[in-house]
């Protein structure tokens, strides 16, 4: 039977009267019954050698008095990654590594052939192949194939030390050691492969099908473009939304401990760490400060206190979400109706707490507002009431505007070579995602211009008031000193204005992550995004002398409880 986790077919005894099965093998065995295990060649990059997401690796077969047969492969490589395993049955004497733009490295040369055996190979920038424009003046360069070949020893003997291959348009030559001198061994080599796979290419959105062999091919990939992924590029990397998926994701490496993770993996989680504890203390001092029936007596404080809630499940969402990608991605979590559910549910919430914190700012504002305008004649339970009725609107008004969002949500399972990943992403048509885009800007827009309008309205009340008892004083300077005097109301909308542009700007933007420097920028609007919830207890507690009494009251009546139960022990 078949060996090594193969999969066992049953044969047509009328079609193979001599065989009763074949095998189906893994990657990584060959053989009619998986009993031989396929060369493994792991390819280590030196950290100063830029390597591209997609490159070509070349097998050649030296055979006597003939070109040497070629077999090439493509391969990606995840993000940050410095190295590459690959399992190849195919007998070969040099690999050539092809990043883009013809850019060239020996990365092995073997004498003899072994049916099976592991390999391990370093590429060095001395391994690096320069076209003979590098090596030689213009004049030469231009000189028929036929005159300047019989130079072409020359270079291996003048850079013995640091040149070990070369190529022109229509050779590759590489540099070897016979009876005490350097010489050149040159093969045609066709640099302009086609990538139409015979014009019967299965790869999506403008992906190029590429064949390991011209003759018989064996292995198809696609070469896909910026922005779209999968086996056969039917994936695109701008549906991830607003999510950390596709910021981080393809840089959290697979089966590696988080010790050994890429940098911007480490300094994610330290950040994640920082910013969930700072969260959890703010979000429970406002809670402790706002859960108090004097300052729930008006609708300000209970709008305060369901925005201490409500930045709190932030916190826990947000904590939640990063350690599932982590894990996920590490493969440690596996379980697909978990990963379905929290895909759905996840994303979705943090966009609901999110917006309703923005609203409940600008419900404080206005509350303001009002109570300057009525002085007097404000009604302490009136405000109260309305200030339920409105939390119950704001809730249902903003979880209508954004249930769409997990009818479009789906797993997403990416397998090319040896990394295979599930992602959560969105999948909204032109017309939803302009009303997705649109969405965006009304919960962070409108909520500012309340916020600000009404800080105003509240400056200028106070102003006229102070105006009428104060006739020598000029208006223009009443309203400077009132600015002054109510300037922490006034900054505070600004603050988180200024702190959740990158969200909006991200949720406008359809750009996906070509690069470590886009990555970077939308990791840093992500993190910033998650600091306004942060700050109910600096903006609205800190600056405020009623709310540090009442909250000195609660801690003065927990050190009597503590110390009550002290005593009874």
């Amino acid at each position: 039977m078949c060996l090594n986790g193969g999969t066992c077919i049953p044969a047509d005894e009328y079609a193979l009267p001599h065989k009763n099965f074949y095998c189906i093998c893994p990657i990584d065995y060959i053989g009619e019954r998986c009993e031989i295990a396929e060369k493994k060649i792991h390819i280590l990059f030196e950290k100063n050698i830029i390597i591209s997401q997609v490159i070509f690796i070349h097998f050649l077969e030296i055979i006597k008095e003939m070109n040497p047969k070629r077999s090439t492969i493509l391969k990606t490589v995840p993000i940050q990654q410095d190295s590459l395993t690959i399992y190849w049955s195919l007998p070969f004497h040099l690999i050539f590594i092809e990043f883009k733009n013809k850019n060239y490295y020996l990365a092995a040369i073997k004498r003899t052939y072994k049916q099976s055996a592991t390999y391990s190979t370093t590429v060095k920038s001395s391994d690096h192949c320069p076209n003979i424009n590098q090596l030689f003046n213009k004049t030469f360069v231009q000189m028929h194939i036929i005159r300047r070949i019989k130079y072409y020893h020359l270079p291996c003997q003048q850079h013995s030390l640091n040149l070990s291959c070369f190529y022109d348009d229509l050779y590759l030559c590489f540099c070897y050691n016979l009876e005490n001198q350097r010489l050149a061994n040159c093969f045609e080599f066709n640099h302009n492969m086609t990538f139409d796979c015979f014009g019967e290419s299965v790869c999506q959105n403008g992906g190029q099908c590429f064949q390991d062999s011209p003759t018989c091919p064996q292995r198809s990939s696609c070469i896909c473009q910026p922005c779209f992924y999968g086996i056969r590029c039917q994936f695109s990397s701008d549906k991830f939304g607003f999510s950390l998926d596709g910021i981080l994701g393809y840089y959290i490496q697979p089966n590696i401990n988080v010790v050994h993770q890429s940098a911007m993996v480490k300094v994610s989680l330290a950040l994640t760490i920082v910013f969930i504890t700072i969260g959890y203390i703010n979000r429970i001092l406002s809670f402790i400060t706002f859960n108090n029936k004097k300052i729930c007596e008006v609708g300000c404080g209970l709008y305060l206190l369901t925005s201490s809630i409500t930045t709190l499940l932030t916190t826990t969402m947000f904590g939640l979400k990063f350690s599932i990608l982590l894990l996920g991605q590490m493969k440690i979590i596996t379980n697909r109706l978990f990963l379905y559910i929290q895909c759905l549910s996840i994303d979705f919430l943090l966009r609901v707490f999110l917006n309703m914190d923005q609203w409940l700012n600008a419900c404080i504002a206005v509350e303001r507002a009002v109570v300057t305008i009525n002085a007097i004649g404000f009604q302490k339970k009136r405000s109260k009431k309305i200030a339920k009725i409105v939390i119950i609107i704001l809730s249902i008004f903003i979880i209508s505007t954004c249930i769409y969002d997990p009818f479009y949500r789906r797993l997403m399972d990416d397998a090319i070579d040896d990394d295979s990943r599930i992602w959560c992403i969105t999948s909204y048509s032109s017309n939803l995602q302009m009303f997705n885009t649109f969405i965006h800007a009304f919960h962070f827009c409108t909520p500012f211009a309340i916020n600000l309008i009404s800080t105003l309205i509240l400056i200028l009340k106070t102003s006229r008031q102070q105006a009428k008892t104060r006739n020598k004083t000029k208006y223009i300077a009443i309203i400077i000193e009132q600015i002054q005097v109510h300037k922490h109301i006034l900054i505070a909308p600004f603050v988180i204005v200024i702190l959740g542009i990158p969200r909006l700007v991200m949720g406008f933007a359809s750009k996906c992550m070509n690069s470590n420097n886009d990555a970077t920028l939308y990791l840093i609007g992500y993190f910033v995004s998650f600091i306004p919830p942060m700050l109910t207890f600096i903006i609205f507690v800190m600056p405020s002398k009623f709310y540090k009494e009442q909250l000195g009251k609660v801690w003065a009546n927990i050190k009597i409880k503590i110390n009550r139960k002290f005593a009874s022990l």
